[in-house]
């Protein structure tokens, strides 16, 4: 009875979850695992893997692969049956899944702000001139510089854990993170201050969890819908969107957030300039009653729509064509 329950829903006697290993990634599809198990019952377990982008840790991913490479590998043991779905940071998920894949849910959002984190300084305002701050995003970089030019900006590559360690060693004054993350993994006293999205906007997607699943795959996608936060996706839909219709790619330093007003879908969005990071931010917000992924979709490119109109169009013509998107 229990199996011919399963299978009704999409689900096999014993589901996979593909899942990177990273500390922070177990939690994320532990928290599906459980989330299935209530819901559904049967046997859930996970399937960990290591991807190309947890193992390129001495370059860019612009130069490599972009977030494709965190992905990738999860999405084969999908198309080969090792697993029957796979838990995403919605953030780096790319803006176009390959043909034969889509995310069947988005869960309901953490916290999508960026996290200062530091040591001895309480926030970014207290840091002394020339200090050391790691990341390897570009779009905190151009933000951080509008913020704070006199700081030196370094890069920083690893998972959470490591990021963390190299701060405690010293290597850095601070490090800019996702504030989802710490949170997720107990770590919210590490945080020493939040950024004011009017200071420093995320980046479509932050805060999101994704489950991707392959096409095919009717019921199990029709049982996983229920699993849908819809807020949450609409406004992921619009972030993604303004990404979507300028060519997003790790080589381009865009912001996107989108907050709910009553019914109302605000989106802002600023880009950076890719070989000049000091060069203005260029800003924008839109604003619409959204009700449907077609109308969240439309706001997006509404978004992109005003940042070309505000000198996009040159900002992205010194980017390499067909870059991928980089993780944060």
């Amino acid at each position: 009875m229990q199996e011919a329950r399963l299978l009704a829903f999409g689900m096999t006697e014993t589901t996979l979850i593909a899942t990177r290993e990273s500390r922070l990634a177990l939690w994320q599809a532990e928290h599906v695992r459980d989330l299935l198990k209530a819901r559904f019952g049967g046997t859930v377990e996970l399937l960990g893997m290591t991807t190309r982008g947890d193992q390129i840790l001495d370059r860019a991913l612009s130069k490599v692969g972009g977030k494709g490479l965190f992905v990738k590998e999860l999405e084969t043991a999908l198309e080969e049956g090792r697993a029957q779905l796979a838990v995403h940071s919605l953030k780096d998920v790319p803006m176009d899944l390959p043909y034969g894949f889509e995310l069947a849910a988005v869960l309901e959002r953490e916290d999508p702000r960026d996290a200062f984190v530091s040591n001895r300084y309480a926030s970014l305002a207290d840091l002394p001139q020339g200090a050391k701050v790691g990341t390897s995003s570009l779009r905190r970089v151009v933000q951080l510089g509008a913020l704070r030019p006199d700081l030196l900006i370094e890069p920083l590559r690893g998972n959470l854990d490591t990021r963390l360690r190299k701060l405690d060693e010293g290597q850095y004054d601070a490090i800019v993170l996702a504030a989802a993350g710490l949170k997720r993994l107990g770590l919210a006293a590490r945080i020493r201050a939040v950024f004011d999205p009017a200071d420093m906007l995320p980046c479509a997607g932050q805060g999101a969890l994704g489950i991707e699943v392959r096409s095919e795959s009717t019921a199990l996608r029709e049982r996983l819908a229920t699993l849908v936060h819809r807020p949450t996706w609409f406004a992921v839909e619009a972030e993604r969107a303004v990404s979507r219709a300028l060519g997003g790619s790790c080589s381009v330093p865009l912001a996107a957030h989108a907050q709910w007003r009553g019914d109302r879908l605000e989106l802002k969005v600023a880009l950076g300039h890719a070989t000049l990071p000091l060069s203005p931010l260029l800003r924008a917000s839109v604003d619409a009653a959204v009700a449907t992924e077609a109308e969240a979709r439309a706001l997006g490119e509404c978004a992109a729509a005003a940042l070309r109109e505000a000198g996009a169009t040159e900002y992205l013509a010194v980017l390499p064509l067909n870059s991928a998107a980089e993780s944060e």
